[in-house]
């Protein structure tokens, strides 16, 4: 069974925040502005990004609700009824609640009644992860339609009072070290969503999903990206092993990290996992007329640039299409952002018979996903 996006719809809380509002947003550190903001914005080269706190850090709106925004724009926009959706695959780096499901919450907003759902629980891949699923049940034939959706709330694990909170071990000097502090100016929030069915939409363009294939490295090398841990390798608590949530949040167990010395083999892997396609003839360079890359930093562009062309697999500059720069980096919303926004661009002109390839890396363990679309109508 061929299997179609036939709709797209996304959402971005708030204003559009520039570099130099960030961290009025995410609030200064006991009261010191960011010695390392600067550097990491201009690396990033992010213009915009949106987030669903305000410059109280109070939330805005909630990731259920980011979710569902998304959601509702997508079924808004699509040429099927609701009660003809049979399954909710819904994507996040963590919802709004430990438990339950996220797609139990948003199922509930939007009063879906009596439908498969599916949550999937990881960093940016989750949300390829919950396409494939949706994709292979539809490729079963247990439904006709599906609806997908990834949402990211990271601004309030950004939010100054969580560093604040952190009074013990390596920030007693009331200091923050790179690698916590590397995410502040990186991550920003939104919401994406995908309606699937098993036939194109009756006007405009849909895109037919022709294949889905990720690669796991999490046996090669250490942890890059996590939350919950007390981030010294001579400790191996998690955040629930401390006696009380208080004690874990005063030694830094409820923050953010990312180990940048990594990052570098996370481009190198994905490439890897190209070329590999490229052997099995999964994929042929020559025939991508678009390239969507899920990056989370322009620093990153030219070097994947750099390995493609090296390998003999390059796709030319002029074929990629990201919107990183005026939405931010949104995890594992970001590629059904991207998507969306690509569709209904006049950057780009796209066609009937157009494939579009996509990648999103993840950088939590090292897994990196690749999907190619062919715009098709009705």
């Amino acid at each position: 069974m061929t299997v179609y996006i036939t709709s797209t719809g996304s959402f971005l809380p708030g204003p559009a925040i520039t570099v130099d509002q960030v961290e009025n947003v995410l609030g200064a550190v006991n009261g010191k502005p960011s010695s390392l903001r600067v550097q990491i914005q201009k690396a990033n080269k992010i213009e915009t990004r949106h987030y669903a706190i305000d410059e109280q850090q109070q939330t805005t709106h909630s990731n259920t609700e980011m979710a569902t925004n998304a959601a509702e724009q997508c079924l808004d926009r699509g040429f099927v009824h609701r009660e003809k959706i049979g399954m909710l695959a819904v994507a996040s780096t963590q919802g709004d609640l430990p438990a339950p499901g996220m797609a139990s919450m948003v199922q509930a907003e939007l009063e879906l009644p009596e439908i498969e759902i599916l949550t999937t629980h990881g960093i940016c891949s989750s949300s390829i992860m919950a396409l494939k699923a949706a994709w292979n049940s539809l490729r079963l034939e247990e439904h006709d339609a599906a609806l997908v959706v990834s949402s990211e709330l990271a601004s309030r694990l950004l939010k100054k009072q969580r560093y604040e909170a952190a009074t013990t071990s390596t920030f007693a000097a009331k200091r923050i070290d790179f690698s916590t502090e590397f995410l502040r100016w990186m991550l920003s929030d939104g919401a994406g969503a995908l309606l699937l069915q098993n036939k194109p939409a009756p006007k405009g363009f849909s895109l037919r999903i022709d294949w889905i294939r990720g690669f796991s490295h999490a046996h090669a090398l250490p942890t890059c990206m996590s939350v919950g841990s007390a981030g010294r390798p001579e400790d191996t608590r998690t955040w629930q092993d401390y006696d009380t949530y208080a004690e874990a949040e005063q030694d830094g167990a409820l923050l953010l990290r990312q180990d940048v010395r990594l990052l570098d083999n996370l481009m190198r892997m994905g490439v890897d996992g190209y070329l590999r396609l490229v052997e099995e003839g999964v994929s042929k360079p020559r025939e991508v007329d678009h390239f969507l890359c899920h990056y989370s930093s322009h620093h990153f562009r030219n070097k994947i640039l750099e390995m493609l062309d090296t390998a003999g697999a390059g796709i030319p500059e002029e074929k990629w299409w990201t919107n990183l720069y005026t939405r931010g980096n949104t995890g594992s919303a970001s590629l059904f952002i991207m998507l969306d926004e690509f569709l209904r661009t006049d950057e780009v002109t796209v066609k009937e018979g157009d494939r579009v390839l996509c990648f999103v890396p993840e950088s939590g363990r090292f897994n990196t996903t690749y999907l190619q679309l062919t715009v098709v109508s009705e």
